[in-house]
């Protein structure tokens, strides 16, 4: 008989996957980390419970999190990635020639153990890459003690505000993390399924708002996060980065050569569309 993973993140709610094959199930310093085979979704990673990554739908995700903001800002050089020990959006960034350094701050150092021994599909060579500088530490005293290069861009791919992470949906994490971008850089969050999810967004704006010349997220719908899109956090003091026209992303995405399985220049523009629902958490400022 097989085994069932239950995700139980949301209040009144959860969602299951059939375990054909537990590949491994340990405890960490910090966490609960399950990897394990589903026959829809391929390898199936969960921490604390609540779904990570998925080998069939995984590309949805890190390209929506790291090609956007790349393509939209033209130049970026150096990313820093909070978070992200699956090496899916390290893997994602590294596509891009242009890029010259990616620092991966995890505090678990065994998701990237596992990470690397089990999904492999997702992370490919990324950690073997001279350009990725892996480094096991607290993101937050990294950000707040940060004073080398600045970064072209950040991106928080962090868990849900629980465990370790909670720190990570703070507002000094976040002027931490302003603090460690280059002019006109871009700081990018996940922030959950906002149907489900409202105050993780909302706690997120609210200080972006204060941060940014201009903030706001934009979405994607990631099969196995259920619940309705999924809400990526844009903060950016450079105004005419998001109104970057469809024909320059179309160009820079070919000059790139990338090829990709969900963004293209289309999907780019129509991620800032929100529904009403979301975007009344964008503008409403009093939360």
């Amino acid at each position: 008989m097989k085994n069932w993973m239950y995700e139980n993140l949301h209040e009144g709610f959860n969602s299951g996957f059939r375990a054909e094959k537990v590949l491994i199930d340990i405890k960490t310093d910090f966490q609960h980390l399950v990897v394990f085979e589903n026959a829809l979704f391929g390898k199936v990673m969960l921490i604390d419970d609540v779904l990570q990554t998925t080998e069939a739908d995984e590309y949805i995700y890190h390209e929506s999190i790291t090609h956007l903001p790349i393509f939209a800002h033209g130049e970026v050089k150096r990313v820093l990635v909070i978070g992200g020990g699956d090496g899916g959006t390290a893997e994602e960034v590294l596509k891009h020639n242009s890029i010259k350094h990616i620092t991966l701050v995890e505090i678990d150092s065994t998701v990237i153990e596992i990470s690397k021994k089990y999904l492999r599909c997702i992370c490919k060579d990324a950690f073997e890459d001279k350009r990725l500088e892996v480094v096991i530490c607290d993101a937050r005293k990294f950000v707040k003690n940060y004073c080398g290069l600045p970064y072209d861009l950040i991106i928080i791919d962090s868990t849900d505000p629980i465990g370790p992470a909670v720190s990570l949906f703070s507002e000094s994490f976040y002027i931490d993390c302003k603090n460690c971008l280059a002019t006109g850089g871009i700081l990018i969050t996940q922030n959950g399924v906002p149907f489900l999810q409202k105050t993780e967004l909302c706690n997120t704006l609210k200080v972006f708002n204060k941060l940014f010349s201009d903030s706001t997220c934009y979405i994607a719908n990631i099969p196995t996060y259920v619940g309705g899109p999924m809400a990526f956090g844009w903060g950016t003091d450079k105004l005419n980065t998001r109104k970057t026209s469809k024909l320059t992303i179309y160009n820079r995405l070919k000059m790139s050569k990338i090829i990709l399985k969900h963004y293209n220049a289309d999907w780019h523009k129509s991620a800032f569309i929100l529904p009403n629902y979301i975007k009344d958490l964008t503008i409403n400022k009093n939360y």
